[in-house]
Parts: structure tokens; C-alpha cells; sequence
């Protein structure tokens, strides 16, 4: 089953003097690309948190914030005055707001609180690792709901393409022999005598140039191709997309060898599918 890069996942712990928020947001991305929003208070656990979350996100371009609030009395820690004046500066020029809202939004922000304490409170740690597991497993089901989407979208054009693919099997005689005749009869406009056994090696031979058969075959094995891999328990979003670069190929070798107006509007379909396929597949993990 298939996977979005695209997520959210939040969790709060609420200790006795504090309240711990945790956010992970994922946009879609070649590789994986953290971007850590934590209080200098935890800089020294950013690298472990780091690797917490590349252990269970694998691609993406990942939001991480990590929020401490005081809700009780801590009497080691005092307001950071200049960092919090700063913050509200900042505000005041993208929005305006009274003092008070704007000094709520300020208090929220990273290292608006200093304290004298040098080190991490195990337990308080341990309350942030097990926070972040939550937000972890909220943005994989966050993930994964948002794949079953994509999956959906991806067979009802999997289904679209076949029914194309069916269309220019059907047709595929017709264009021939339509060939053959638009040839045969530029031959007698010219006027000319020819040796009929001589004319008709030329004319197969012609035609083998349009012959579409081994298109048709590798575009039916990359559709299904595509479609196994889909619906395979892991999700590879690369994977997919290299399969649809090859059924782009395909069809784009039937339009260069169709010489049919008919057959080259359902290429024309065909590409216009396989490009949304292509759109989606960005965001696929």
C-alpha cells in the first residue's frame, strides 16, 4: 500500500510544570530534509530526536517543532525579556494585535524562557521521546489515509489507460490497412508502371516501420507492471515512477508510429492520463 509524503501529527504531554507539544508536518521531497524548531534548552538532543524521525520517515520535507510551555510554578526559570521583545517586534510588523495577544503569541515561541538549570531532566526527556512516538505514528496513519486516496485515483486511470490501450488494439488493422491504401493510391496518382512483386516487398517493408506490436505488448506489461507494484506492501514512489516513465515511453513511440488521426487522438488521451499519474506520483513516498 501506498504512502503520501504529505502529513500532520501532533501530541501534548502535560507534566506538572509544564506542557510539551510536539508537531511534525511533511510536504513532499526527493530525499529526506528536517527542519528542527527546538528550544536551545534540548539543542544538545536535536541529533537523537533527528534520527528518531528518519527511522520512521523515510522521504518527505519534514516540519519538526518542539514546544515547552510553563503552566506552574519553576522557580529556576525567568522570562528572556530581549528574545521575548524581539519575538513581539517581529509580530507587530506582519500583523497587528494588542500587546497582550502578541506577547501570548511571543511566549510561545522557542527560548522565551531561560533557567539556570545546565541539565536535561531525564524523565522530562523521556516524556518528549514518548510525545514524539505519538506524533510519529500520527503522521504515518495521516500518510497512509491520504495514500488510500491516491491509490484510488491511480487504478481509476490504471483502468482508463487499459481501456485506451484496448481501443488502439481494436484499431490497430484498420490504421493498417488504411496505410497500405493511402500508399497504394499515391503509387497509381503517379502514373507509373512498376514491377508488382518488387512494389509489394517495398510495401511490407514499409509497413514494418509502422508496425506497433511490441509497443502494445511492453505497454500492457508496464500497465500491469505498475499496478502489482501499487498494490505491494511497501510503498515506492521512485519505484512507480520510473515504471511511468517507461509507459510514457510506449506510448509515445505508438503516437511517433501511428500515422492515423484516430489513433493519435487516444495517444493524445493517453498522455493526458499518464500526466496526472505523473502530478500525483510527486507526492507518493
Amino acid at each position: 500500500m501506498i504512502q503520501s509524503m504529505t502529513g500532520y501529527g501532533k501530541h501534548v504531554v502535560q507534566l506538572p510544570s509544564k506542557k510539551i507539544t510536539i508537531e511534525l508536518k511533511s510536504l513532499n521531497s526527493k530525499n529526506l530534509d528536517i527542519n528542527a524548531r527546538i528550544p536551545q534548552t534540548f539543542r544538545e538532543k536535536e541529533l537523537p530526536l533527528r534520527k528518531k524521525i528518519a527511522a520512521q520517515l523515510t522521504r518527505g520535507k519534514v516540519d519538526f517543532s518542539l514546544y515547552v510551555e510553563i503552566t506552574g510554578e519553576e522557580t529556576t526559570a525567568e522570562v528572556n525579556a530581549g528574545v521575548v521583545k524581539k519575538y513581539m517586534e517581529q509580530l507587530r510588523q506582519i500583523a497587528d494585535g494588542d500587546a497582550v495577544k502578541l506577547l501570548e503569541l511571543a511566549m510561545r515561541m522557542p527560548d522565551t524562557m531561560k533557567t539556570d538549570k545546565d541539565d536535561i531532566d531525564p524523565e522530562e526527556y523521556k516524556s518528549i521521546e514518548l510525545a514524539l512516538e505519538e506524533a510519529l505514528k500520527a503522521i504515518n496513519t495521516f500518510r497512509t489515509e491520504e495514500g488510500k486516496v491516491l491509490e484510488s485515483d491511480f487504478n481509476d486511470r490504471l483502468r482508463t489507460l487499459g481501456n485506451l490501450l484496448d481501443q488502439v488494439k481494436m484499431m490497430d488493422k484498420e490504421r493498417l490497412g488504411t496505410i497500405r491504401e493511402r500508399l497504394e493510391k499515391a503509387v497509381v496518382d503517379l502514373k507509373v508502371e512498376l514491377d508488382a512483386n518488387r512494389f509489394e516487398q517495398e510495401l511490407i517493408y514499409y509497413l514494418e516501420k509502422y508496425d506497433i506490436t511490441e509497443e502494445k505488448v511492453r505497454l500492457a506489461n508496464h500497465l500491469e507492471y505498475f499496478e502489482n507494484t501499487l498494490n505491494s506492501n511497501d510503498s515506492n514512489g521512485k519505484k512507480l515512477g520510473f515504471i511511468s516513465q517507461e509507459i510514457g515511453r510506449e506510448i509515445n513511440t505508438i503516437g511517433s508510429k501511428a500515422n492515423f488521426a484516430p489513433m493519435q487522438q487516444l495517444v493524445v488521451q493517453m498522455k493526458d492520463e499518464l500526466e496526472k499519474i505523473k502530478e500525483q506520483m510527486l507526492n507518493v513516498l
